[in-house]
């Protein structure tokens, strides 16, 4: 229990002013990782503001399709067919979310899947911040093997019940989230918090029901349901690339940027903004790369990688939503 644990900052004395005044620790399992996947269970651990638990909630979901790998998360269509829908248990997922940082272990992944499914119910997500656990563990310099639940839980003693049920994933996430936030607050070391924006357009389309498994990835296919904003496909840009970007001069139509890692604000949204401003997104790095922008310049994501091999300029999100607000035209 978290009662148990070992830390040196379990009492500091200055607590940071700064710091947020509630969490909610999060675990959503769903029916895949694309956007049109569905979430079918989901823990929330409330925290107060030193990390002690307050409650836990957990509610299996019906997705209205196939639950996916089952071998992974146990949840069959059987079991699945008796839930609730989302929308039967958004408000109450709502209340206990309200107000607090939503914190995950890989956070981008649990607030998109939560964000969709509320758009899908035509509502809002009671979430403005979200925190990732590995990204805090990396600015506590935790000497982890890697960025897995299973090794941050090991680091601070935490035993895992059951791998991949909502619950316990979140449990164990919250009794090493707390050790981690007393030694943040023992360090002065700032949080690494994310503005998080809900999303306020879906469209659907017809989709397999549960219980209708199909070809594909791992025995199922990506599902076209529905997605956020559905229309991904843009034109090409219709500037040139002029090359890279050079600090301290500002962007140029027809650079081609590329993004890596976590962001605060919504990826997709992101990359409208650049395309908007007449920028050419890119999918993948290459020479021909101007820019890449990540909060995370020292990962080791294969964007990362090549920036470095390459000699790619690199910038965070902060100095790009900067740069965005003074882009120069195309020549001609």
């Amino acid at each position: 229990m978290l009662e148990d644990l070992p830390t040196a900052a379990s009492s500091p004395t200055a607590w940071p002013a700064a710091y947020p005044q509630g969490y909610a620790v999060v675990d959503v399992e769903t029916t895949g990782l694309a956007r049109d996947d569905r979430i079918i269970s989901a823990a929330v651990y409330r925290l107060d503001a030193r990390g002690e638990v307050e409650d836990h909630w957990y509610t299996t979901v019906n997705p209205e399709r196939d639950p996916g790998p089952v071998w992974i998360h146990g949840l069959t269509s059987e079991v699945l067919e008796g839930a609730p829908l989302f929308q039967d248990i958004a408000e109450e997922f709502a209340t206990r979310l309200e107000g607090r940082v939503l914190v995950a272990h890989n956070a981008v992944f649990d607030w998109q899947m939560i964000a969709r499914e509320y758009a899908r119910a035509e509502r809002e997500a009671p979430v403005r911040q979200r925190l990732c656990t590995i990204a805090l563990s990396k600015e506590l310099g935790l000497p982890l093997p890697n960025h897995k639940l299973e090794s941050l839980a090991a680091h601070f003693g935490v035993v895992q019940q059951r791998a991949h049920h909502a619950l316990d994933d979140a449990r164990v996430l919250a009794e090493a989230f707390r050790p981690s936030l007393r030694a943040a607050a023992a360090g002065g070391v700032r949080l690494p918090l994310h503005e998080c924006r809900p999303l306020t357009e879906w469209a659907d389309r017809p989709a397999p029901r549960i219980g209708q498994q199909t070809g594909g990835y791992g025995g199922y296919r990506s599902y076209q349901s529905s997605s956020w904003r559905p229309s991904r496909k843009r034109p090409a840009c219709p500037y040139p690339n002029p090359g890279r970007y050079e600090e301290g001069k500002p962007l140029k139509q027809g650079m081609r940027i590329a993004f890596s890692g976590d962001t605060s604000v919504e990826r997709e949204l992101l990359e409208d903004r650049a395309v908007e401003a007449g920028l050419h997104v890119a999918t993948s790095l290459s020479r021909l790369t101007s820019l890449l922008v990540t909060n995370d310049p020292d990962s080791g994501t294969s964007k990362v990688v090549k920036a470095r091999q390459y000699g790619t300029p690199v910038v965070d999100e902060a100095a790009f939503g900067q740069l965005l607000r003074d882009v120069e035209p195309a020549d001609g």
